[in-house]
């Protein structure tokens, strides 16, 4: 995956994704292990979390990949100095 904004879409999916889990009030329509287990119930969140923080890292690592947008003139300057095309 070469396209930074392909990065950054699946970043974001996966940060979402992520914050939804972390979020849920339910407990039980998306838990994937029950937490009532000892030890290994709480390593969906833990799944959760990196997935979150992968996301966030994924996304700041493709903005600063981006090309910088071009610059426009808006003709302010040659009218400030007097010159006219």
């Amino acid at each position: 995956m070469n396209r930074p904004w392909q990065r950054r879409l699946i970043a974001f999916g996966a940060v979402a994704l992520g914050v939804i889990y972390l979020i849920n009030p339910t407990a039980g329509v998306l838990e994937l292990i029950p937490d009532a287990l000892p030890v290994v119930g709480n390593l969906d969140e833990a799944a959760a979390t990196a997935l979150v923080i992968w996301g966030i890292q994924a996304w700041r690592q493709a903005a600063s990949t981006l090309p910088a947008l071009p610059s426009r003139s808006n003709g302010k300057a040659e009218h400030a100095t007097g010159q006219h095309r």
